[in-house]
């Protein structure tokens, strides 16, 4: 076996990569949308915008290198971190709703 086919992401089985591509997409998604709750709770108590920018900044950048490692994982990888962001985004809204009755 030669040194791409050792590094190639496509080698890694499917009952191995799915679950990790989920579990990555549930970290990203908490991160992502519990940054996204800080740069509006920033914009709503009149923090410092340069604090919101970089928020935004990073949890997009943050998001899109996720879901590059995942597409390199392959087709059903990144369907399975894309599934996990959902997740996330489904269990913080209703946390968030059992918070504010």
């Amino acid at each position: 076996m030669d040194e791409r086919a050792m590094i190639d992401l496509h080698t890694v089985p499917l009952w191995l990569s799915l679950p990790v591509c989920f579990a990555g997409g549930l970290g990203l998604g908490f991160a992502y949308f519990s940054a996204l709750r800080a740069t509006a709770d920033l914009i709503v108590t009149g923090g410092r915008p340069i604090l919101g920018l970089a928020l935004t900044l990073g949890r997009l950048a943050f998001l899109g290198a996720g879901f590059y490692l995942a597409v390199l994982a392959g087709g059903l990888a990144l369907l399975a971190a894309l599934a996990g962001v959902l997740c996330a985004k489904a269990l913080m809204l209703r946390r968030a709703r059992e918070d504010n009755p």
